[in-house]
């Protein structure tokens, strides 16, 4: 009789999760695509955004175009029945237009520091419909960064770092206060050289040398564009500080850095290194 009152509810679980197997999903931003392949849902994600480059199963997936720059003919040629998207995602008319057509659209929190991620996780988990997947992932990101935090009382210099983000013609743009790439050096022991800028703005070269920087920081997805390591340490307002003097260039994946995902632990640890590294032996990291 028990087995018999247990069949149906079953049944109806089993039902569910064919369906939620079958649910095809398109991700825009990168963070919440390498979540979603974390909680072990990637073979339900038909395609991406261009900014979505981990793990390496997503390079083979079928590219929708930019995160700020989505096509709407793009994503609906792949026929989803969701989309999960960054807060970012854009233009505003191309949202309105695919919901327009039928397609449920579930945007993700937004935050400046790494207290986003456990928000991100759970957000995933229950626009997919697993959120009993989440608590764990929470719980590991979360001792990992207590573990940093920790380690970061042990430094014994606080390097000051120029994070750039762009090198083009003219004045270089750089990360102020209120910023994931200041927030990163913030946490990995380091200070901003850049003061009373908000934001990602554009540095006078005056201003540059002024910011007395030790290290410069870049995403290695852009360094390649301005020429390398050694073309950015030569650019005269970067060759009269300590860091052009002393050739301190750290390069790191753009996304494991300022995207705030399961990965910002190991790109905090990995930071950490470059900027301490008389203290990284001693501090284990």
């Amino acid at each position: 009789m028990i087995a018999r009152r247990l069949a149906p509810a079953l049944l109806a679980a089993l039902l569910t999760t064919a369906a939620a197997a079958q649910e095809r999903v398109v991700i825009a931003g990168g963070d919440l695509t390498e979540i979603a392949f974390a909680l072990g849902e990637g073979a339900r994600v038909v395609a991406a955004d261009t900014t979505s480059n981990y793990p390496a199963a997503v390079e083979a997936l079928p590219k929708v175009g930019y995160l700020r720059a989505l096509p709407a003919e793009g994503i609906l040629a792949q026929a989803p029945d969701l989309m999960i998207a960054g807060p970012e995602a854009g233009p505003p008319p191309v949202l309105e237009q695919l919901r327009a057509a039928g397609l449920e659209i579930a945007t993700g929190p937004e935050g400046i520091t790494p207290d986003v991620v456990p928000q991100k996780i759970r957000f995933v988990a229950d626009a997919l419909g697993v959120p009993e997947r989440a608590e764990p992932m929470v719980a590991a990101f979360e001792a990992e960064m207590t573990e940093l935090a920790g380690l970061a009382e042990g430094f014994t210099d606080h390097p000051r770092v120029l994070f750039l983000l762009a090198v083009q013609e003219g004045a270089p743009l750089v990360a102020g206060s209120g910023t994931e790439a200041g927030e990163m050096i913030r946490l990995a022991g380091g200070v901003n050289a850049v003061e009373g800028i908000e934001g990602y703005r554009p540095m006078t070269p005056e201003a540059i040398i002024a910011a007395a920087p030790d290290v410069v920081l870049m995403m290695r997805d852009f360094l390649g564009r301005y020429g390398g390591a050694e073309a950015i340490l030569a650019r005269p307002d970067i060759a009269q500080t300590e860091a052009g003097r002393e050739g301190r260039l750290v390069a790191m994946d753009g996304m494991m850095l300022v995207g705030y995902g399961p990965r910002t632990p190991a790109a905090l640890r990995e930071l950490m290194r470059a900027l301490h590294p008389a203290d990284a032996d001693r501090l284990g990291l």
